[in-house]
């Protein structure tokens, strides 16, 4: 599994804002169609919420194949 750090610049980020920062969606709609699919993990619990709130310590994991850990500056 591919793993990467994104380093949270503001109090927290939109799940799929971060899906798009860290290159895991080209879009968008690209990002909420992954979660509505079922694509993606928070804290290792499947999430539904396109717009769930990602602060830092939170670990997404996108397709059982990319690892994002928020951290803060």
């Amino acid at each position: 599994m591919q793993s990467q750090d994104f380093t949270l610049l503001t109090e927290y980020i939109d799940l799929s804002q971060l899906l798009k920062a860290a290159g895991l969606a080209m879009s968008g709609g690209e990002a909420k169609m992954f979660v509505t699919e079922g694509l993606v993990m928070v804290n290792g619990e499947p999430e539904s919420r396109k717009r769930r709130k990602l602060r830092g310590g939170d670990v997404v994991v996108f397709n059982n194949e990319h690892k994002v850990c928020i951290i803060t500056d």
